[in-house]
Parts: C-alpha cells; structure tokens; sequence
C-alpha cells in the first residue's frame, strides 16, 4: 500500500513545544529574578516545579488543546492551572523548611511566570492560525457524509472557522442514486482526504461498518455527527467544533501527549542501557561471526511501513545469504538463512540493530512488528482493521510476538491472531503493559520459540 502522504506539517510536535516552552520559562524566571539566591537547594527547586507541572497539566489536561478548542475554555484551563500550581508551589516552602524564601517574590515569581505563560501561549496559538493560512500546511483535508441539518451546521462551523485548520472538501448525498460508497472511497483516496465525518442518522449499521473498516484500512479519521445508532454502544470520545457535538470512534492512549512521553523518555533510556551494556561489544562478535559464516554486508537494510504507513530504513543483523528475494518473508527450513543466522533468529539477536531506529524515533521497543510492504499491500485489503497498527509506532517486540505468534505466516489464523493483538495493544496501552511484554519477550528467547525461524 503506498505510504500517506503527511500534509499534516508539524502538528505531531505542536503539544511537545508547548511543554518545553513552558517549563523553559518557568525554570529561567527562577534565574532572571533573585528567587534563587534565596534556596538551599536551587537544583531540588528547579526539578520540583518541573515534575509538579507536568504532574498537575496530566490531572487537569491542560495540553489537551484542539485546532477546534475555544479560547474560552483554553482561559480556564490556565486558571485551573495556575491555582493548583500556586498551591504546590507555596507548599514547597514549608515541605523543604525553606526559611529564607520571601512569600513576596514568590508571588512575583509566580505572577510573572503566568503573564509570559499566557502571552506566549496565545501568541504561539496565533502563529499557528497564521502558518497554517500563509504557507497552507497543518491542514486537514474533510470530506462530509450526509444532507441532513447537523451535517451542513458542521460545514459552516468548519468555513467559518478558519483557525480549526480545516479545508472542507466535498459533501456526499447517500440518497443521490448516482452516489454510493464505493465512488465515496475513491473520491477520498484520490483526494487524501484526512478526515471523513458522518452523519450517523442517514447510515445504515452495515453502512457505518463499512465505513469503519474502510477508514481503519487507510489510516483515515473517521468522525460521526451524533444520533441514536448501535454505535453508542462502544466506547467514544465526545468533541465540541463551536456549539457542535463530534463523535471520535476510536479513542488511542498513545496520543495524549504525556503517555507519549513517558513512551519514548523509557524508550531512549532502555536503548542507550542495551548499547552500553550489551550492544557495545556483542555487536563487533556478531559483525566477525556473520563475516566469517557468510563473507558480505553485517546489516540486512530494508524499507518498511512505519507509523501512518510512512516508511522507514529497518536495520537488522544479516541473517540470510545475497539473494534478490527480499520482500519475501522467511519460511521454516528457508535455504537463504545461513548457520549462524538460524541461531540469531532462534534467539532473536537480529533484531538487537533495530535499537538504532529506537534512538532515531521511528520504532519504539515495544509496538506491532514492522511487516514488509508486500505483507501490508496483501493483508491490508484482505484483513479487517490490519491498517489500525499504524496509528502507533512500530516496535522491537510486540504483545502478539510475546503470546507466541511470530516467524512466518503460514495460515489465516496466524495473521487474524496477531493483528487481534496488536490493536489490542493501541488501544489498551500502559507502561506496565510494555514492561511485561518486554519481560514475557526475554523469557521467550531463554526458554526457546517453535515459531522462530
């Protein structure tokens, strides 16, 4: 399947700069003002009003700030903010028995903070308004599924509101004869359309499946203008654009922005651990013994689908002999894998250089194995919500290869299993969850696999 083009421009990035900006000015205020000549232990400070604010945007979703949010309910959120971190703040005093802190340039500190926290955020909010209308990135391209009075208040919400970042593209009539799903879907991948949203009250329920299934498969986000179907039923993430109410099917925990963090601080940490620990002279044994088996390249380099089916250079130890017959995975008893590649695949260790793309950003150590292009063309059109494991980024190990469905893939069942797991895994994700998959993985490796080959 042909990677989406990202037209998003650098939305993924948006809430990371809003943390760092704020936390930029709430640690340099503590220097431009004398506040801290007046702590025992600056450093304890600095780190204390770090955590406690990232801590206290988590309880209150402070970053969870939308193209579509009102500057209304941005404004309480920085009261809300701000009173709580008050709180904290002065009770750092008596917590660390700092005495010779004035309450008075506390409050200085303090007001000062939340006037440049306030400017710089709207300003940083205007420039995005701006980018977005000036150079025409960060938008999202929409396309409206019914004729009804909801479908057409959301058209003008998303004409009216240019700010939202929205470029509405087209509205589709089912009750038109010559209309039907079929050229809807064309329409909308010859269009890259980014965002499809439907009036629940025109569709039947195969319909609205349909539409799942089609919009999983494509990494398309699918929205639902509300009314009273079965889809109530699953679990939904309910939006305001302006007074209107919008419908999120699928709600991923990897897309708040603190879950992100947590992801990729352990995903750094752990693979700078491997490299110290174990790569830095477990690599130059395996490059000799590959070199010595087999004369040729130490890595096997590869494109693969990635994270909203971008590609990516995938690295691994080389595992096979030269052979023009890469995107073919491997079988058991393949006659292209070598001695010593069969001990590397039976224990995994080829997969040890794919911590490099951990560190670059485009894997992480835990996430739905990277498959090869052919894999996604095929299952992509044969398996329903195959596509779904693009939403997060790919990993090392995964929760279907820590239950055991790894190696080739020899039936439907094997494929069904493991994309079973995978979605499971986006949509139920949790720190705990990697730790004991990362744990399950290295007893697997000790114990040996049936489907390692």
């Amino acid at each position: 399947m042909e990677a989406k083009k990202d037209r998003k421009g650098y939305s993924k990035y948006i809430k990371w700069i809003a943390y760092c900006l704020d936390l930029a000015i709430l640690n340099l205020c503590i220097y431009v003002l004398p506040l801290i000549l007046d702590f025992k232990y600056p450093m304890l400070f600095q780190l204390y009003i770090s955590v406690t604010w990232i801590l206290i945007s988590v309880v209150n979703q402070y970053y969870d700030i939308y193209r579509y949010t009102k500057i209304t309910h941005i404004g309480s959120l920085l009261i809300k903010q701000f009173f709580t971190f008050s709180i904290i703040l002065y009770a750092y005093i008596g917590f660390f028995m700092e005495k010779f802190v004035s309450r008075w340039q506390l409050a200085i500190y303090l007001l000062t903070v939340f006037g440049l926290i306030v400017f710089v955020k709207f300003s940083f909010r205007l420039l995005l308004i701006k980018y977005r209308r000036i150079f025409g990135r960060n938008i999202r391209k929409v396309v409206v599924l019914g004729s009804g009075k909801k479908p057409k208040q959301l058209i003008k919400v998303l004409k009216e509101n240019e700010e939202f970042g929205f470029e509405f593209v087209k509205q589709f009539n089912l009750k038109e004869e010559s209309i039907n799903l079929s050229k809807i879907y064309e329409f909308i991948s010859k269009n890259k359309i980014d965002e499809l949203y439907c009036s629940i009250n025109e569709l039947s329920n195969k319909q609205i499946q349909n539409l799942i299934n089609f919009c999983d498969s494509n990494i398309i986000t699918l929205k639902f203008i509300p009314d009273n179907k079965n889809i109530f039923q699953k679990k939904l993430k309910f939006e305001y654009y302006d007074f209107l109410p919008i419908l999120s099917l699928r709600n991923i925990p990897l897309e708040h922005p603190f879950n992100a963090f947590i992801k990729r601080s352990f995903d750094i940490l752990f693979s700078l651990m491997v490299y110290i620990f174990l790569l830095s002279w477990l690599t130059p044994l395996i490059a000799l013994l590959i070199y010595i088996d087999n004369p040729g390249p130490i890595y096997f380099i590869q494109n693969r689908p990635g994270y909203k089916g971008e590609g990516f250079t995938c690295y691994k130890f080389r595992t096979m002999k030269i052979n023009n017959s890469t995107e073919v995975s491997a079988t058991r008893n393949d006659a292209r894998v070598t001695k010593l590649g069969k001990f590397l695949r039976r224990t995994s260790l080829d997969e040890l250089p794919q911590f490099i793309n951990v560190l670059i950003g485009n894997m992480s150590v835990v996430g739905p194995r990277p498959h090869l292009w052919k894999q996604n063309e095929q299952y992509g059109e044969e398996i329903k919500k195959y596509m779904v494991r693009h939403y997060v980024k790919p990993g090392i190990t995964g929760l279907a290869q820590s239950k055991g469905f790894r190696g080739g893939i020899e039936t439907q069942d094997d494929i069904i299993n493991r994309i079973r797991y995978d979605v499971f895994y986006i949509e139920n994700w949790s720190f705990l969850l990697d730790i004991r998959i990362i744990i399950q993985t290295f007893l697997n490796i000790f114990k040996g696999e049936e489907n390692a080959y």
